[in-house]
């Protein structure tokens, strides 16, 4: 009778832990989501048993699903990337290392795959948000103590410690920050409507912790021209008439106060006039001098070689080409790697093809999250985000705003498309 017993007990262990494999490889992407705003060495190596679990699961219907749109656009992309080293004139090194930024956008049909089929979501952006909060709190006690700021021990490299910047930079702070406050606007609005005060509150408070960093801590101007846009985007979406009008005038008077009480937010909208001057009139390095700069050649590189572009990896090369004595002229001295606009990166590299496969991209992606429900406000603000600081950086590229592309289209484009087979 002992055997009998022990054969149903352990028929049903293994039964657990075969089923376990759909939750595993979830549990990883959450790790990813978890270690994301903090180390970019942490999620490389995450990512190693994440893609041994996934190959575990039900694949059979894999190689169909990759046909998609979806799917098959960011695969275009990093291919045009990998067959652009041919007609590139940079040295091989260079052309190999320039596939890299690329290539992250392969791990987007994995994710779609998976969350798809089985509804771990909740785990990745659970564990984003939680992330971002400890961020959050720690950013403020490094703007109290600049000392404690991890750089000092994670970056490798030359660096300055910045107030309140605990790890990498200002501003993938503040593209995590800006994320995390207005995903969570959908939440609140949603529980206030189901007269769930009490929940709302807290989200509200979390909503506003990060703003108050971004506000009176540190910020990026990307993030301060994206804010407003995607506010308005979610009143028009989400809100009636008369309450998304009440929600801009609300949103243009508390502009207007936080600008009177903010020193740090004065300081950094007049940034802008400074840059423009100190380049347009001393021909000096900054931010956004420099920009103009490097979009203002990226243009002639590409007029040079509009169709497929200069290959992959040109575009150090092309700048060093047409750069000037740096010791009389530091502005037009520079030599770059990236004009710090995501079009004209790819368009040099690639030309209008790049070009074509980017757009398509971006699109099928924002076609994707049309409907309702929270995973599709934050598949749809993941990938407006990524097109508006595009214009000013190479976001799509870059790791950290690049990997919140990838989670994010990635986990929430398969929940967004299990809740359409759903209804």
């Amino acid at each position: 009778m002992t055997g009998v017993t022990n054969e149903p007990r352990a028929a049903s262990w293994l039964a657990a832990i075969w089923a376990a494999r759909y939750r595993t490889p979830a549990r990883f992407v959450a790790l990813i989501a978890l270690l994301l705003p903090w180390t970019t060495t942490g999620l490389t190596f995450a990512l190693i048993p994440w893609l041994i679990a996934f190959a575990f699961v039900d694949l059979r219907a894999f190689p169909r699903s990759l046909l998609r749109p979806i799917c098959l656009l960011p695969i275009a992309l990093v291919a045009l990337a990998a067959v652009g080293t041919l007609w590139s004139d940079a040295p091989w090194p260079e052309r190999i290392h320039a596939i890299g930024p690329a290539a992250k956008l392969l791990v987007i049909p994995l994710l779609i795959y998976q969350f798809e089929r089985w509804p771990y979501g909740h785990w990745v952006f659970s564990a984003f948000l939680a992330s971002c909060a400890a961020l959050m709190l720690y950013s403020f006690a490094v703007a109290i103590d600049p000392a404690l700021s991890l750089k000092l021990y994670l970056s490798r490299g030359p660096f300055r410690v910045e107030s309140g910047i605990a790890v990498r930079n200002y501003i993938d702070q503040s593209q995590e920050f800006a994320l995390c406050v207005l995903a969570l606007v959908y939440p609140v609005v949603s529980l206030l409507r189901q007269r769930r005060a009490a929940t709302a509150a807290l989200f509200a408070v979390l909503a506003i912790g990060f703003l108050a960093n971004m506000i009176f801590v540190v910020v990026s101007r990307t993030a301060l021209v994206t804010l407003p846009i995607l506010v308005v985007l979610f009143a028009l979406l989400y809100l009636r008439l008369r309450a998304a009008l009440l929600a801009a005038g609300a949103m243009a008077l508390s502009a207007v106060l936080l600008f009177g009480v903010s020193p740090h937010l004065r300081t950094t909208v007049a940034k802008f006039q400074a840059d423009y001057e100190t380049s347009v009139q001393d021909s000096q390095v900054s931010g956004m001098g420099s920009r103009l700069e490097y979009w203002r050649k990226s243009l002639r590189f590409i007029a040079d070689a509009p169709l497929v572009g200069h290959g992959t990896g040109s575009i150090r090369g092309l700048f060093a080409s047409v750069a000037a004595d740096a010791k009389i002229d530091p502005l037009r001295g520079e030599i770059v790697s990236n004009p710090h606009n995501q079009t004209l990166s790819v368009a040099v590299q690639w030309g209008i093809v790049g070009v074509l496969i980017l757009y398509a991209l971006w699109f099928a992606h924002l076609s994707l999250f049309r409907g309702a429900g929270l995973a599709s406000w934050i598949g749809l603000l993941v990938v407006v985000q990524n097109m508006l600081t595009s214009l000013l950086n190479t976001h799509l590229f870059d790791f950290t705003p690049g990997w919140i592309y990838v989670l994010g289209v990635g986990v929430a484009g398969g929940m967004a498309l299990a809740r359409k087979t759903q209804n």
